[in-house]
């Protein structure tokens, strides 16, 4: 999946767009997304300059994008928005910087209604710079 088609499904923009690329995707299970890292992103100028190092709240945002795009390419009726409803077992391994190739694998634990439950990995040369479970909610944007 390319960017047109992840922007036809996310409604982030750039800045806030932290998918670049699906890899692969297996409809309402699973997904790899890539986030490629650069030295231009507008976070770099106020976190840690002279030694850039990507926020962990943004990593765990990237693997919620890609789940996002998980609940949208399975079809959700009307559902054009996904809400984080919480973040659990977050950790964080390895710093993450300009240059870096984030892989953002993220699973469906469980789903009910319109509520869904993943567990994401975000790793970096085969190595797991972050981890996370997640709640979100998708919900048709005017609720």
């Amino acid at each position: 999946m390319e960017i047109k088609e992840i922007m036809s499904l996310l409604p982030h923009r750039y800045p806030f767009l932290l998918v670049d690329r699906v890899e692969s995707i297996e409809k309402g299970a699973s997904i790899v997304g890539i986030k490629n890292v650069t030295v231009n992103e507008p976070f770099f100028q106020g976190h840690f300059p002279g030694n850039p190092i990507m926020p962990g709240v943004l990593i765990v945002e990237a693997m919620a994008q890609a789940a996002g795009i998980i609940a949208f390419h399975a079809g959700e009726d009307g559902a054009k928005s996904v809400y984080f409803m919480s973040i659990e077992s977050a950790k964080f391994r390895k710093p993450v910087i300009p240059g870096d190739r984030l892989k953002l694998t993220v699973k469906v634990i469980k789903r009910r209604n319109n509520v869904w439950k993943f567990s994401g990995v975000a790793t970096v040369d085969e190595k797991v710079v972050s981890e996370a479970e997640f709640t979100a909610m998708l919900l048709d944007g005017g609720q």
